[in-house]
């Protein structure tokens, strides 16, 4: 048998040598499938008989919501706390960053809700008249920010709440969710792909004895489902396994993903600081998200406020000049008005806010500290997901190969 085996290898060696490369070759193909399976396509691909989807869509963004949530609560619960950075910030640096735009649009507030409830009136004055009105209400407007910038920081919580913020732009952008974990793991992936060659060469070779001695039809499509099965789950094993270090016969051994915990945090933090936990997105959450009719709520009440301060002594003369109706609904047009330009004012502030939250560094500090379990969670949720149906096509497409490399060998 073993001379027969000899012979025939001598008489086809490149044939018998290309059946580790082609294992090899199957365990690359298998682990590349796998990775573009877990973010790609990011819409449902296929077709549905009797109502049954027949198809596939990306892990990840077919389970956006779920994959956000777990991100979402690995950093809000431990690395970022939404009170802990909004008490960085002064309320009254931030009135004094967007005094200039603020004084603009208090000028423009006055003017029109002036023109739209006593056109006459208004018309009528002297310049220098209503310049007087307009430069009071200039004066208490960024007073008015400060106090209710005040009042927020002192219950972030009641009015801001960072994981609908987070959630809701990885689901507005599921692409932004996919760049989180490839971005975090693109050194796994890498390694992902190419440990599955090296398995499937070295598992190639016993395939290639076993075919010299037996030559049995079944065991090339067995092999190859076989590699593309095997190679997918000790790469995975590779990647996660151990979670703390082991020294075995003096060689330590750590799963390569927790090796590289300092680096990925570097890398996470800049991705998540310039994205998503960006001061556009937190303003826009004050101000438009799921608590913000108590901002609204805040904002009318310290509006009505200044605007019955700023009438002082004559405020019985203003009621009885445009009515108590009109008069209320004067001062809810001041305060819509301001409020629907202070998203658009509080951008002036961003550069300072950016800056004094530190969000960045407060990441990396806080991933470093990470336990291994903590920061496992990272990435391991993109293969958990479905990671029995990504190692079953590695095995069915391994199977596939083998089956064609039947009509080469025989």
């Amino acid at each position: 048998m073993f001379a027969q085996a000899i012979a025939d290898f001598q008489a086809n060696p490149w044939l018998y040598i290309s059946i580790p490369f082609i294992s090899g070759i199957i365990g690359y193909v298998t682990k590349v499938v796998a990775i573009q399976m877990m973010f790609a396509p990011m819409d449902f691909w296929g077709f549905k008989i009797f109502g049954i989807p027949i198809g596939w869509q990306g892990i990840v963004p077919r389970k956006a919501e779920k994959m956000a949530t777990i991100s979402v609560e690995l950093m809000t619960t431990k690395l970022i706390r939404a009170e802990e950075i909004f008490a960085r910030l002064d309320p009254q640096r931030i009135a004094k960053e967007i005094e200039i735009p603020m004084l603009a649009a208090a000028e423009d507030i006055t003017r029109a809700v002036a023109q739209q409830y006593q056109p006459g009136l208004w018309e009528g004055m002297p310049e220098f008249a209503r310049q007087k009105i307009i430069r009071k209400v200039q004066l208490e407007s960024p007073a008015v920010v400060e106090t209710i910038m005040s009042e927020v920081l002192k219950d972030v919580n009641k009015y801001f709440d960072i994981k609908h913020m987070v959630i809701s732009n990885l689901l507005k952008d599921k692409r932004m969710l996919n760049d989180i974990f490839q971005k975090v793991g693109r050194q796994e992936f890498k390694f992902f792909s190419n440990a599955g060659f090296w398995f499937g060469l070295g598992i190639g070779v016993i395939q290639m004895v076993c075919w010299l001695l037996f030559k049995q039809a079944w065991m090339l499509p067995a092999f190859g489902g076989f590699v593309g099965f095997f190679s997918d789950w000790a790469a995975l094993q590779m990647m996660f396994r151990p979670l703390t270090p082991k020294t075995i016969m003096g060689i330590t051994f750590q799963g390569l993903f927790l090796k590289r915990q300092n680096e990925v945090a570097s890398d996470y933090a800049a991705l998540i600081s310039k994205q998503l936990l960006t001061t556009s997105n937190m303003m826009e959450e004050l101000f438009r998200g799921a608590l913000s009719d108590r901002i609204m709520d805040l904002v009318n009440r310290h509006v009505k406020q200044m605007i019955d301060e700023q009438a002082g002594v004559v405020r019985p003369l203003v009621v009885y000049s445009v009515g108590s109706q009109k008069y209320i609904e004067m001062k809810n047009q001041v305060a819509a008005r301001i409020l629907a330009c202070l998203p658009e004012t509080m951008k002036h502030a961003e550069s300072y806010a950016d800056d004094a939250m530190d969000i960045r560094n407060t990441l990396v500090g806080r991933m470093q500290q990470l336990t291994a379990e903590e920061f496992e969670g990272m990435l391991r949720p993109a293969f958990k997901e479905d990671e029995w149906s990504l190692i079953a096509v590695g095995a069915a497409l391994g199977f596939i190969v083998g089956e064609m490399q039947i009509h080469f060998m025989l």
